[in-house]
């Protein structure tokens, strides 16, 4: 279960970043010369949905890999500005957060 939260959650994270771009060229193409709101239209639920499924899947990602409030709420806020889930998602990876195995526990070694 953890291994396959975290795959959505990786693709989750480069989908909404995608749709990001396709949102972005949309609203050029809207508010450019051609006028045409037909890609506003079309990639607007798309990343909507797309958004909320990264919101939905941080919440589940925190829970399952023990992730502080801090990092949660980063995990979040990366949602809003275009492209951030990515750099979220590589930091993440660096430091460890998405380990689909969870870290065995250390043994207590005795004092004296």
């Amino acid at each position: 279960m953890r291994e396959k939260t975290t795959r959505l959650f990786v693709a989750a994270a480069i989908a909404e970043a995608c749709s990001w771009l396709a949102l972005l060229v949309g609203m050029a193409v809207k508010y450019g010369p051609p006028a045409n709101e037909i890609g506003v239209k079309i990639f607007g639920p798309i990343h909507g949905g797309l958004f909320v499924a990264y919101g939905l899947l941080v919440l589940v990602m925190a829970r399952t890999h023990r992730w502080s409030l801090p990092v949660t709420a980063v995990a979040l806020v990366s949602a809003v500005p275009p492209f951030a889930t990515l750099f979220f998602e590589r930091w993440a990876r660096r430091r460890g957060l998405l380990r689909t195995v969870p870290e065995p526990a250390r043994p207590l070694t005795p004092v004296g």
